[in-house]
C-alpha cells in the first residue's frame, strides 16, 4: 500500500536548521509531484513547497522562499526539505504529500513530523 514516512523533525532554536526527509513506497514515485505542507496549532494546513516529478520545477510559499529548499531523489524514492533560518512561526507539524501535478491536488499523505522552533 501507499506509504509516506516523514522524519527529521525536532526542536531547534530560532535561526537554526533542520532537514526533513520523506520516504515513499507503494506507488510510482517518479510519476508524482511531491510537496511539503504544514499545520500549526489552531490553524489550517498550508502549502510550504513542491517539486515536479523530475525535480526540474519547484515552487515555494512566500513565507519560506529563500530559507527552505525542496529536493527529491527518484532512485531512492525520497524527498527532502532543508529548512534554514528557522523562525518560531515555522513551528508546525510538517507533512509530505504526493500529487499528480505540481500545483494540483495531492492524493497521498504522510503522518507528519513535528517541528518546534524556540525563540
Amino acid at each position: 500500500q501507499v506509504q509516506l514516512v516523514e522524519s527529521g523533525g525536532g526542536l531547534v532554536q530560532a535561526g537554526g536548521s533542520l532537514r526533513l526527509s520523506c520516504a515513499a513506497s507503494g506507488f510510482t514515485f517518479s510519476s508524482y509531484a511531491m510537496g511539503w505542507f504544514r499545520q500549526a496549532p489552531g490553524k489550517e494546513r498550508e502549502f510550504v513547497a513542491a517539486t515536479s516529478w523530475g525535480g526540474g520545477s519547484t515552487y515555494y510559499a512566500d513565507s519560506v522562499k529563500g530559507r527552505f529548499t525542496i529536493s527529491r531523489d527518484n532512485a531512492k524514492k525520497s524527498t527532502d526539505l532543508q529548512m534554514n533560518s528557522l523562525k518560531p512561526e515555522d513551528t508546525a507539524v510538517y507533512y509530505c504529500a504526493a500529487g499528480t501535478a505540481l500545483r494540483g491536488q495531492y492524493n497521498y499523505w504522510g503522518q507528519g513530523t513535528q517541528v518546534t522552533v524556540s525563540s
